[in-house]
């Protein structure tokens, strides 16, 4: 691990907020970034890692104390137990959108849909990335990880993770502490060889966004193309000549919510029923049988609602700036909260708080940041 000179974190986060922090490391090889970590964890002072920048919102006052910038990258092509599949182990550093691209030009399935994530592989699991339909619950294998209570390195299954929408156990919600305070320093994932014939696509958000009516096989360049075409459309893709390219992507959460809850809302509201597991089972050990089998749990299905329809019909179109603030909606997505040119974290923090407030008075709902909030309240 090498120590910097810190570096301002405007300069570092897409947001464009942050003044430069007390301390700053850097570590280019996994062993470099375990001994960082366990370096500071033996101080005990406060401490965060930075990838990409792109989930991150800082606010004004220089944080009190260690920056570790993971900086490690390389991709490992690995055998995988599965006919027709390959491993890739890839390093927590690597750029996200830079694997999808490899995975594509090697024929690869599985997270091409999520082109143009902007961020770290290492930070894809903590929120379990995904759009278009596919998340990365459903290829990963496992991470290798360094818990801060041991500092020993393990490997975890994918099924300890406690993948759900947009979390795990290892993400820091705002309000709370992660369950399992532990920094991902590789990526194992499981995908499937198609070549340069691709696949046929089944989930319907992304038939949607190809335009797919039948069953034809769709390359996955063309699949590739078509997302990052999309998401330059919406101000999704860094561009440091678009002001609405300077922010964290979706500000706020889409909300799951009780069915009952959401039949209140408008019948304009977008929804999508989040479905309830079908499929689990009621183990009972035999030597502990006793002949009576419980009665099984109705589960009344959550709904996922459109924050974006929120924010909007709770009369904040996209463009919408307080007075003499410069931080705005962008002019193309009402979920981006964005920096319109050397706008403050508190000018931001102010806007997200004004928007909570509006839905939350037309509607009745708060909205969640999705960022990882650093000296920022809402």
């Amino acid at each position: 691990m090498a120590e910097i000179t810190p570096i301002p974190l405007a300069e570092l986060t897409t947001l464009r907020t942050g003044a430069a922090p007390e301390r700053m490391l850097d570590a280019t090889t996994t062993d470099q970034l375990v001994d960082a970590l366990r370096e500071v964890w033996s101080r005990h002072e406060e401490w965060f890692v930075l990838g990409g920048g792109s989930n991150l919102f800082v606010g004004d006052e220089p944080f009190d104390g260690t920056v570790i910038r993971i900086l490690t990258t390389g991709i490992e092509r690995l055998a995988s137990p599965h006919a027709g599949r390959v491993r890739v182990r890839v390093q927590a550093g690597h750029n996200w959108d830079d694997l999808v691209a490899y995975t594509v030009e090697h024929g690869l399935a599985g997270i091409e849909a999520m082109s143009g994530i902007p961020g770290t592989v290492g930070a894809a699991p903590v929120q379990n990335v995904g759009a278009y339909g596919q998340e990365i619950q459903e290829t990963l294998v496992e991470v290798e990880l360094i818990d801060e209570s041991t500092g020993e390195v393990s490997t975890a299954p994918a099924s300890e993770l406690g993948l759900g929408f947009r979390t795990s156990v290892l993400k820091h919600h705002y309000g709370g502490a992660p369950i399992r305070r532990a920094v991902i320093l590789s990526v194992t994932l499981d995908l499937a060889e198609v070549g340069e014939t691709g696949r046929a696509i089944g989930g319907d958000q992304l038939r949607r966004a190809l335009g797919i009516t039948g069953d034809e096989t769709v390359p996955l360049a063309r699949v590739r193309e078509q997302i990052l075409a999309i998401r330059a459309a919406k101000g999704m893709l860094l561009d440091p000549h678009d002001p609405d390219t300077s922010s964290a992507g979706s500000f706020f959460q889409n909300l799951i919510v009780p069915e009952v809850v959401a039949a209140q809302l408008p019948s304009a509201c977008p929804r999508w029923q989040v479905a309830p597991d079908l499929d689990a089972a009621t183990v009972i050990p035999l030597e502990s049988f006793d002949g009576y089998v419980p009665p099984t749990q109705t589960v009344r299905p959550e709904v996922k609602v459109s924050a974006a329809w929120l924010i909007e019909n709770s009369g904040i179109t996209k463009g919408f700036r307080l007075p003499r603030s410069r931080a705005g909606i962008s002019t193309k997505h009402a979920l981006a909260l964005t920096n319109r040119g050397h706008a403050t974290g508190a000018e931001l923090a102010e806007l997200a708080r004004y928007i909570q407030a509006r839905v939350h008075s037309e509607f009745g709902l708060l909205l969640q940041p999705e960022p990882v909030l650093v000296g920022v309240e809402l």
